[in-house]
């Protein structure tokens, strides 16, 4: 079953989402790395369908998330790696508004305390961008680290969570 596709503007850039019948599936920077995600979520396998019901929530809600007015999505997600992936990605869903986390804190909260680097190669690999949060997870000084969305747009969106989380 093919998988379905819509681009959304922002105020950091086209995003690309993608979704199954059953989630979704992905939000994709607009000059996102196609390696990054390919082993789950290739672009030339999804059609073009803005009115998918998924696709159509998640619009709604990353606009009223760039409006300031939404702190928490409801979406059904449909994330696609291994199992290890999907344990750190869960992890990411847990991490509050406004807040943030260290690799190493992910690791610790999944019963692997050294596996910030696993977690920190996972986190690259987060396919649902700003909904599953990889932009809340900060290296252990509190310094912003690698994005896929590029660190630019990492700085925007904690400010736009919390001026106070960037130093």
């Amino acid at each position: 079953m093919a998988l379905a596709r819509s681009t959304l503007p922002s105020p950091v850039g086209e995003l690309t989402l993608i979704a199954s019948d059953t989630g979704l599936v992905a939000v994709l920077w607009e000059n996102d790395d196609p390696a990054r995600v390919r082993t789950h979520v290739r672009l030339e396998e999804t059609r073009d369908d803005p009115d998918h019901p998924i696709l159509a929530m998640a619009g709604i809600q990353l606009d009223e998330y760039f409006a300031g007015t939404r702190r928490i999505f409801d979406l059904p997600l449909d994330f696609r790696g291994t199992d290890f992936q999907k344990s750190v990605w869960s992890q990411l869903l847990t991490i509050p508004f406004g807040e943030t986390r260290t690799y190493r804190d992910i690791a610790l909260a999944l019963g692997h305390p050294t596996a910030s680097r696993a977690v920190g190669a996972a986190n690259g690999r987060n396919p649902i961008s700003i909904i599953a949060p990889c932009h809340r997870v900060v290296g252990s000084s509190g310094a912003l680290t690698g994005f896929a969305g590029g660190l630019e747009t990492k700085a925007f969106l904690l400010r736009l969570e919390g001026p106070d989380l960037l130093l």
